[in-house]
């Protein structure tokens, strides 16, 4: 009965979502061994070189886990815990201002036990679902102003994140909101006002955020002191088309988010151009597959909010990927599966289980195949 039960929860899954999701996974376990030791170098309280190693094991297995029961949610499931998961998220950024932990001027974390946990990364795919369900009741007719609310949770969110501060995690739920905003179907008038207040509150930002004002004008500006993009660069071109090989990287000694903001480097170092573009081909492959099952999703909930979670990960993994090739001012977002970091990986294992369970085959989930001449059309 048991292991029947275990089928039941499992099938319909998408093979090729999960596939690539364990492929991401298995390549940040081989990246944590690479990079681990030069990162503990830095940390004169671990003696273990493989410290980071051994914990990014635990952190995909706890991600296992989490992508496990995300996936075996119903599309109703999905919406609930996902609210649940929003509140308790909105409510920890807010003790986070109280009672967090202070890391190089930023104030993200709360520290739980032997832990520490970033309430914001679970905050996006929660945010990205509510959004999705609020426009579409409110297209359905129901008693609530949908995308005001929605405008309001945004806000919320976004000053919370200020306050941290944390800019990078705000542009990207400002630009996940704007993708909602347009599969919700806003109107181009509201759109563009929505726009313009977004970027007034950017220049804000800027104007009145030192840290935000360094980096945009160390990234636009000539350079004096080397940066760490810079160095990232030398990374990958001093590994060339196919890397120096596994744990002979230099570059990684210099780089004191290694093993986090700058893990792309580690691998165009070591393995080369040849395994940089297998990691952005996962990427888009995962956002390709997703949409190709999205356009055939009867649901438009479940239609909004799978869109909405595959361009999460494609720009959380877009601008990973640019600070590391210094085309975007550095933010210090993780590599989706593949920094190492306990939070970022359970939130986007949760993440992966929501589009899991999204785009599951159930009755009446997918529009038929239109068949002409024996062939689909």
């Amino acid at each position: 009965m048991g292991a029947r039960r275990k089928v039941k929860l499992w099938s319909g899954l998408d093979r090729c979502v999960l596939v690539i999701t364990f492929l991401l996974m298995a390549i940040g376990i081989v990246l944590s061994f690479a990079a681990s030791p030069a990162a503990v170098e830095r940390a004169s309280w671990i003696s273990d070189p493989f410290y980071y190693l051994y914990r990014q094991l635990v952190f995909s297995g706890a991600g296992l886990l989490a992508l496990g029961f995300a996936a075996a949610l119903s599309v109703t499931g999905v919406r609930r815990f996902a609210g649940l998961t929003l509140v308790v998220s909105l409510i920890a950024m807010v003790l986070v201002l109280v009672m967090g932990v202070d890391v190089k001027g930023a104030t993200r974390w709360l520290r739980v036990g032997p832990l520490s946990l970033q309430p914001s990364e679970f905050l996006k795919p929660a945010f990205v679902v509510i959004v999705a369900w609020l426009f579409v009741e409110e297209d359905r007719g129901a008693p609530i102003m949908g995308r005001l609310v929605a405008c309001g949770i945004y806000g919320m969110s976004v000053v919370l994140l200020f306050l941290q501060p944390d800019f990078g995690q705000a542009v990207l739920i400002t630009l996940v909101f704007y993708v909602l905003l347009f599969a919700g179907g806003l109107r181009w008038m509201y759109f563009t006002g929505l726009g313009l207040a977004a970027a007034s509150g950017f220049g804000v930002a800027y104007f009145t955020m030192p840290h935000v004002r360094a980096r945009v004008t160390d990234f636009l500006g000539p350079g004096g002191e080397r940066t760490q993009t810079e160095t990232a660069l030398d990374a990958m071109s001093r590994g060339g088309v196919s890397g120096v090989g596994p744990g002979e990287g230099q570059v990684k000694h210099l780089l004191p988010e290694v093993h986090t903001d700058f893990v792309f480097s580690v691998a165009a170092e070591e393995f080369g151009l040849i395994a940089s573009l297998a990691m952005i081909v996962l990427y888009a492959s995962l956002f390709v597959r997703v949409w190709m099952l999205v356009l055939r999703l009867t649901d438009p909930f479940a239609q909004i909010a799978a869109s909405g979670l595959s361009f999460l990960f494609a720009l959380q993994a877009l601008v990973n990927i640019g600070v590391n090739l210094d085309v975007v001012p550095p933010t210090g977002m993780t590599l989706p599966f593949i920094s190492y970091g306990g939070s970022s990986m359970l939130a986007f294992s949760f993440t992966a289980g929501l589009l899991l369970a999204l785009t599951r085959r159930r009755p009446g989930a997918y529009a038929p195949r239109i068949r002409t001449g024996g062939l689909s059309a």
